[in-house]
């Protein structure tokens, strides 16, 4: 490993890269403890501390949600308009032609997708200054005039462009992707203060459970790392094909089809669904129809019935999964393509049937995957049932992130020390 790490600070320009990258996540942090005037960010920290819900979302925002600062969003918005517009591509034709043009087609898409950002960051900046007042009677957050509204909302949209920005900026130098790095800095700042808070209340007592919550963090470390680069090889041959003097083909290898293909994009559209009855409750426990106020009351409370939102939450992250897969993995087109190219799977037919073995194949290894990222959702509620230890409780969606990004980001950092020896030779 210190061998790795010389070698990478010997190479000049990979070194200039890596601290630049650096750079920009000190300046995301800068960004993310400065408040937007007139907030209770003490209020804050504790509200979200008590609000599971919310507390995922202050996950994807890097943790500058519960500071109410000028990057509160983080890159949320960015992620759905990126998860819209991929959902789009299937249902558009237009969008599905320009996804098929190669570089100049994706660099339209990722034009779009930045200029949906603004509206949807400007909304959800909206309403949550909304909720938030309505949530803590105006205890958090004073009643706001109207150039105050717009202020804030311009302030938090401008911020999450510019953690776009720096995400992009990140992005080029080809040290992981920008915007997963940014999540994983708020992720990983959080981590010594959650440590510090749990030490100044522990009880010797309960060494046990800190010894239980450690194990269990271990478990799911191997567990992250063993399904992220989990795969299931299909074996591919190529026909020999014969031009003039020359022979081609004949070359036996294999098409990767990985145990979760679809990341943490299942648990972050779940995370939008499980909050959408509450946030929209909130606006109506208030109303003076009275079966609409004991409706709204009863959703919120079921919503925080732990149980309820458990099983709830685990059946979404499974069923996002199945879906979210289908919608990136075309098993026919894939078929398609391998018959074009004159390759097949030994004792399959090429096309509708390799198109089904693929399809099947799938189905068996995303059962897996799907369980495992459900599990991954729920696992704060069940280490917090566990061990009672609430302040210490990494959830099971940030060690996903984190170490998807510290693997991605350590493949990258390799690729170019391999790129660069050949260029020695």
């Amino acid at each position: 490993m210190f061998d790795k790490i010389r070698q990478i600070w010997k190479t000049e320009d990979l070194r200039n890269n890596i601290i630049f990258v650096l750079l920009m996540l000190v300046i995301f942090r800068l960004f993310a403890h400065l408040p937007i005037p007139g907030i209770n960010t003490q209020g804050l920290k504790e509200f979200f501390g008590s609000n599971q819900i919310l507390g995922l979302l202050n996950i994807l925002s890097g943790g500058g949600l519960e500071n109410f600062s000028v990057v509160m969003l983080g890159v949320g918005p960015y992620i759905t308009a990126s998860i819209i517009f991929q959902l789009l591509t299937m249902i558009v034709p237009a969008l599905e032609a320009l996804s098929k043009e190669g570089e100049t087609g994706q660099r339209k898409i990722n034009q779009y997708t930045r200029l949906l950002t603004v509206p949807l960051a400007a909304l959800q900046s909206y309403s949550f200054i909304a909720i938030l007042q309505r949530q803590s009677q105006n205890r958090l957050i004073g009643s706001l005039t109207l150039s105050q509204y717009v202020i804030a909302i311009f302030m938090v949209t401008a911020g999450t462009i510019f953690l776009m920005w720096l995400g992009e900026l990140i992005s080029e130098k080809k040290i992981g992707n920008g915007i997963s790095l940014i999540i994983f800095a708020g992720i990983v700042a959080g981590m010594p203060l959650r440590v510090q808070q749990t030490l100044a209340v522990f009880d010797p007592t309960k060494l046990f459970n800190l010894l239980i919550f450690i194990a269990i963090a271990i478990v799911t470390i191997i567990g992250v790392v063993i399904i992220t680069e989990g795969q299931r090889n299909i074996p591919v041959n190529y026909a020999k094909r014969i031009r003039g003097n020359r022979m081609y083909g004949g070359v036996s290898t294999h098409l990767p089809l990985r145990v979760n293909m679809a990341g943490v994009i299942p648990i972050i559209f779940a995370i939008s669904i499980i909050i959408f009855p509450s946030m929209v409750a909130q606006f109506f426990v208030t109303a003076e129809s009275k079966w609409l106020s004991e409706a709204a009351k009863f959703v919120i409370s079921l919503f925080q019935n732990q149980i309820f939102y458990g099983v709830f939450y685990f059946i979404l992250v499974v069923a996002f999964t199945y879906f979210y897969t289908y919608v990136i993995f075309h098993p026919f087109q894939i078929a398609e393509n391998l018959q074009k190219q004159g390759a097949f799977v030994p004792g399959i037919r090429p096309g509708r049937q390799t198109a089904d073995y693929l399809k099947n194949v799938v189905n068996k290894v995303l059962l897996a995957g799907s369980l495992f990222l459900g599990a991954i959702a729920v696992l704060p509620l069940s280490v917090r049932a566990l061990t009672g230890m609430g302040s210490l409780v990494i959830g099971g969606t940030s060690l996903l992130i984190v170490v998807s990004v510290v693997i991605e980001t350590v493949k990258q950092i390799d690729a170019q020390l391999t790129m660069r020896d050949y260029e020695g030779l």
